[in-house]
């Protein structure tokens, strides 16, 4: 679709959601190619919210809650403190 500057102007709510359909939007002034709009696919923003729209994860909105360390051994040293040790 192309329209002028001023019948964008005029029209503009009615060509946002034209452009939030999937159609370019081509903005004339005098006759000249100026300037293109076009919409943002849904869920296009970030591979997590592609995830979240696939329903391959799911989330809450809140911290996660993390599960408490691993003990290992008979003195339940955590492997968090083993590693931190062997690391001098």
């Amino acid at each position: 679709m192309q329209v002028a500057v001023r019948e964008l102007k005029a029209q503009l709510s009615k060509c946002l959601a034209r452009a939030r359909a999937g159609e370019v939007i081509e903005v004339r002034s005098h006759n000249t190619p100026i300037a293109r709009i076009t919409g943002i696919p849904p869920l296009a923003d970030t591979p997590l919210q592609g995830l979240t729209a696939g329903n391959a994860l799911t989330w809450s909105g809140r911290k996660p809650a993390f599960a408490a360390p691993l003990k290992v051994g008979a003195g339940g040293t955590t492997v968090s403190q083993l590693v931190i040790e062997e690391r001098g």
